[in-house]
């Protein structure tokens, strides 16, 4: 008999009102008047209402999400401003409703109706709860809640652009360095992510910062104690560097005898992941046609000591392309000659 009972199941607008108004409440419910009895119920309330849009979001044993019914949610659940209400509650959240508040804004981000991001228009106007999300990576008990929303915001082009132009930049360099190995590399992804994810941006970026991003990314991931750390740096650097939009600066950097040094320094390295990388961006600099007469004395001066490097670095997958490159690198620079500077 029960079933014939069973309440209504809310309307995605009701729902999200019902969650706007627990999140209103759970951000006051520090407020002396309200008694203990009362806060509890609304937190479980809330704790319920989390748990039942991520059911509707992503299905649970009884069905699965229907298409228009998670876009409306979505429409819903950022025009009552609800995204901002989540974040700024999170901390007051248990580790369990985090991870489903989590769950719930990266599937809400990529949300489309008739091919366009529903949240676009949001994020366009409330860019600043960025800060707040990249914050969080100096509370470890927020740090992967946060950067795993951060990480899909990014999807919007206008927030990887206000990240980018940003101080915030200059932060990422320090928490990938953190003690804690999680939340360093949770902020490594989302470092990457910046940096890669749209192009034109990105190039953007490069092209008016360089010398400031650079000279930091060398002195503080390239020459990194930390092994991790050197070894993703080096990755991404020749992520950035191949980029086919990002070729003026890759030209800027393959000009520099600083960054060629730190490079042959690399090579070096005991690691062969961390030498088969550094190769890649170490061949940029040998195949460059306009080399700068520092770069080809360098190169001349260490040809003898390169060359040793270069044949000891395999990758053990009988790479046919990776072993032609590594010829040519030597041959470019057995081709070179010395330049008196004077």
């Amino acid at each position: 008999m029960k079933a014939f009972f069973k309440p209504k199941p809310k309307t995605p607008a009701e729902l999200v009102r019902q969650t706007r108004d627990l999140l209103l409440f759970a951000d006051s419910a520090a407020a002396p008047h309200i008694n203990d009895a009362k806060r509890d119920q609304k937190m479980k309330d809330l704790i319920k209402v989390i748990r039942d849009l991520k059911n509707i979001l992503y299905g649970d044993s009884d069905s699965k999400p229907v298409v228009e019914t998670c876009a409306q949610l979505a429409i819903e659940f950022f025009r009552e401003d609800n995204f901002r209400l989540l974040i700024t509650c999170l901390p007051k959240l248990n580790f369990e409703t985090r991870k489903q508040a989590t769950q719930i804004v990266t599937n809400l981000q990529g949300q489309k109706l008739q091919s366009r991001l529903i949240a676009c228009e949001y994020m366009e106007r409330n860019l600043a709860l960025m800060d707040i999300l990249i914050a969080g990576y100096e509370n470890n008990d927020l740090a992967l809640h946060y950067g795993a929303m951060l990480r899909e915001c990014i999807r919007h082009q206008s927030v990887a652009k206000y990240i980018l132009d940003s101080q915030h930049m200059k932060k990422f360099l320090e928490y990938i360095q953190l003690p804690n190995f999680d939340v360093a590399s949770d902020a490594a992804g989302t470092f990457k992510e910046l940096l890669t994810r749209h192009k034109s941006t990105v190039a953007d970026f490069l092209s008016k910062n360089d010398d400031w991003f650079f000279a930091d990314y060398n002195s503080k991931l390239l020459v990194s104690t930390n092994y991790i750390t050197r070894r993703q740096a080096i990755k991404l650097l020749d992520d950035i560097l191949l980029e086919r939009s990002n070729s003026a600066v890759m030209i800027r950097y393959v000009s520099s005898k600083d960054n060629l040094r730190i490079l042959m320094n690399l090579l070096r390295e005991s690691s062969k992941s961390i030498q088969i990388e550094t190769f890649h961006v170490f061949k940029l600099f040998a195949s460059n046609q306009n080399k700068p007469t520092d770069i080809i004395n360098i190169l001349v001066a260490n040809r003898t000591k390169l060359f040793r490097l270069i044949a000891d670095i395999n990758n053990d997958k009988g790479d046919e392309q990776f072993n032609y490159d590594k010829s040519q690198v030597i041959r470019e620079i057995s081709a070179l000659n010395p330049i008196n500077e004077g």
